[in-house]
């Protein structure tokens, strides 16, 4: 009696593993979206952003929104803003389009995108963002306050949840300007990356890092300089690429794009993504 209850214990269990595979669809891509004021979206978007989104391109809301009548945890097309309630247009807007235009029709698209204007990449890191959020301003801290006060432990709550119904395939980054001349950011970034990896259960030969250069030198960036250390992000992370930001068009404070240059360089962040399932 002992032997028969153990194998249907056995075999309840193994059919409880198959099901929570089977549970997730192969053909959701997921990607995660993190950084500063550029990833959370600074311009407004614009009449032409908020039509025609095809709804295989969702976003998982990682906060309450009642004017959108949206609610944290649950996925919606992916209409802007992608990031909080009132933000603008991001890169993670016309990457997912691209993406959904260029895949096979049976892929769905889905991105989560946990960002805060002006925070360094210590506010990213588990083991140290609260005392990086005791150097924090004001301004700031309401908006980390929105993520309970740890926005990347929203980011981990938030893709578990997507991870019970997709894959995620791919990390977009688009942080650099408060951290200008920082010599040990590819370091930091590493530290976030890998905590990223470790705590859902992903290869790093499989999840692509993508990091956006922050506005250029032609533009007359006002960090400008940043790019130079970006660029050395693959010497520390090898699955890493970098997405060029020349010639995407930025407003008056020489620090944040305009509505086209996110959706030029949301499209650039695509074609790097795209090639890279084309390689697999």
């Amino acid at each position: 009696m002992k032997n028969s209850k153990a194998k249907i214990g056995i075999l309840f269990t193994i059919l409880l593993m198959a099901n929570a595979a089977f549970s997730q669809n192969p053909n959701f891509h997921i990607y995660l979206c993190l950084g500063q004021s550029n990833m959370e979206g600074n311009a407004r978007f614009e009449p032409q952003d908020t039509v025609n989104v095809n709804p295989r391109f969702q976003v998982l809301e990682a906060v309450d929104c009642d004017n959108l009548n949206r609610k944290k945890g649950l996925w919606y097309t992916a209409v802007p803003p992608l990031s909080r309630c009132k933000t603008g247009l991001t890169p993670a807007d016309y990457f997912g389009r691209e993406l959904v235009d260029k895949l096979p029709e049976e892929i769905k698209v889905g991105v989560i995108n946990v960002a805060i204007g002006g925070c360094k990449i210590e506010l990213f890191d588990k083991d140290n963002f609260e005392s990086y959020k005791t150097t924090a301003p004001n301004w700031m801290k309401g908006m980390i306050d929105q993520y309970d006060g740890n926005p990347y432990g929203r980011l981990v709550e938030m893709a578990k949840i997507a991870q019970k119904e997709g894959v995620i395939k791919g990390i977009l980054l688009h942080q650099g300007e408060s951290n200008t001349g920082d010599s040990l950011w590819t370091q930091k970034v590493k530290i976030v990356y890998d905590n990223l990896l470790k705590d859902l259960n992903l290869s790093a030969e499989s999840t692509p890092l993508l990091a956006g250069e922050v506005v250029n030198v032609d533009q007359g960036g006002i960090c400008a300089s940043m790019n130079k250390i970006i660029a050395t992000l693959p010497e520390t992370i090898p699955n890493a690429y970098i997405i060029s930001s020349a010639a995407c068009p930025d407003v008056a404070d020489n620090l944040h794009f305009s509505a086209e240059g996110y959706r030029i360089l949301g499209k650039r962040y695509a074609d790097t993504m795209l090639e890279l399932l084309k390689n697999k």
